[in-house]
């Protein structure tokens, strides 16, 4: 059974209808945490339809208000959005509840992903697409410009590009070739959203800045998964928690042969203990997880 057969979903607008279509996903309630669970539970182990549909129309918000930040690569809102419903159903198809986090935070990145696969496709100026470092550089050079006030017209100050460069390990001239492709002039965010002339574009730009709300929920989740991390790395030995921390859970990860010198081993057996200490502390933080959402969600039956 399939996420994309599951009940009507709302109809996708045409860029007049796009009002309309906010208006109706809004209708769709929120699930609480243990609603749920118990929805992805029943999709992953009985393949419910009803509930994967639950799953996707109650985060169909979280998908337009993600299109919404990617308004200004000039493609129709409806196709961006229509993109990210495709992820946001993947996301669901492939949602583990049992790991003990909610589908938003899991499903933001396969919206994104898919969004973003669509305006690689789609941008006729930008013939990319073949790196990792190029997709980068195209998705994050408007953040960048940002934060670096650079927002005058025409080429970028060579400071600005020297700094952009380094920050997204690009050439330089990279940068100066994207900014100008990417120069075309965004869309007033006073414009309307043309249901009644009721809205306006900036009513549903992302807000980089998380509500009181979400800061809450990801404060509570980093403590949970860093509970979860400190007690499984309990169940390695030293020598295990040593070689993963240094090789997995650092910024500037110390290369095998270094730990092969520190411990008198062969490379290839710190690579095989890094290996067998991480399926240990996956296993580990599985079943921590699990037994915490038992504690906190007794089984119905």
């Amino acid at each position: 059974m399939s996420v994309s057969s599951t009940s009507k979903m709302p109809a996708l607008p045409d860029e007049g209808s796009l009002g309309r279509y906010l208006s109706e996903i809004r209708k769709f309630p929120m699930l609480e945490p243990e609603e749920e669970f118990m929805l992805a539970k029943a999709w992953r182990e009985h393949g419910d339809a009803e509930s994967a549909h639950r799953l996707v129309t109650s985060h169909l918000r979280l998908v337009a208000k993600i299109a919404m930040g990617y308004r200004g690569y000039g493609l129709p809102v409806s196709e961006l959005i229509s993109e990210g419903n495709v992820g946001m159903m993947q996301a669901v198809k492939r949602f583990d509840p049992d790991k003990g986090f909610r589908l938003a935070t899991y499903a933001m990145w396969w919206i994104r992903a898919a969004i973003q696969e669509y305006i690689l496709r789609s941008w006729s100026l930008v013939k990319i697409g073949t790196t990792a470092a190029q997709k980068k550089l195209f998705f994050n050079l408007r953040r960048m410009k940002g934060k670096l006030a650079a927002f005058e017209e025409g080429d970028l100050r060579p400071e600005h590009v020297s700094q952009i460069a380094h920050k997204l390990a690009v050439p330089e001239a990279d940068v100066v070739s994207m900014n100008r492709r990417l120069s075309a002039p965004d869309h007033s965010l006073n414009a309307p959203l043309k249901v009644d002339g009721e809205g306006e574009w900036q009513d549903w730009l992302v807000d980089d800045t998380p509500d009181q709300e979400s800061r809450l929920a990801e404060s509570e989740e980093l403590s949970i998964r860093r509970g979860l991390l400190n007690d499984a790395m309990g169940d390695l030995t030293d020598r295990e928690r040593d070689i993963l921390s240094r090789r997995r859970l650092v910024e500037d990860p110390v290369t095998l042969e270094d730990l092969s010198q520190e411990y008198g081993i062969s490379r290839e057996r710190v690579r095989q203990i890094e290996v067998r200490a991480f399926e240990k502390l996956q296993k580990a933080m599985r079943g921590a997880a699990r037994a915490n959402r038992l504690t906190l969600s007794p089984d119905p039956a």
